[in-house]
């Protein structure tokens, strides 16, 4: 099937109104059904990849069995910022984390063994607030 513009303007809408919010292929593909649009998640999946490859979507693979996750990125989307991500174990959200502090451990990286971090591929595992309560 190809790809019509409309369905890739109404993803766009979609992904454009989520911003900082991370969605999988499924969530898009609801999205553009909702809307109208007979599309088959595959078909999705590559025009999200597409979107990766042209800078417009991050992707993020967590682990081997969560499905990957999409974030709109725009045009100045985490320019000149440090951002990580915590993965909550328990109820599986996928938190930003902007903190400076965490800004030292690429600097370490770098300095003292040679690894160059990328922050915005980063993901600490633990549990969140919600869930920590919750215990």
């Amino acid at each position: 099937m190809a790809y019509k513009t409309k369905q890739r303007e109404i993803m766009m809408e979609y992904l454009k109104g989520m911003p900082g919010r991370h969605v999988t292929a499924g969530d898009v593909t609801e999205h553009l059904r909702s809307k109208g649009q007979t599309i088959g998640q595959a078909t999705v999946y590559r025009q999200l990849e597409k979107l990766v490859d042209e800078g417009i979507v991050g992707k993020y693979m967590i682990d081997g069995v969560t499905p990957a996750c999409f974030e709109y990125m725009g045009e100045n989307a985490h320019k000149g910022e440090t951002c990580f991500h915590c993965k909550c174990e328990k109820c599986g959200k996928l938190i930003h984390l902007h903190c400076e502090e965490l800004e030292g451990i690429g600097e370490h990286l770098y300095k003292d063994h040679g690894f160059v971090l990328n922050p915005l591929r980063t993901v600490f595992y633990g549990v969140c607030e919600e869930c920590a309560a919750a215990m």
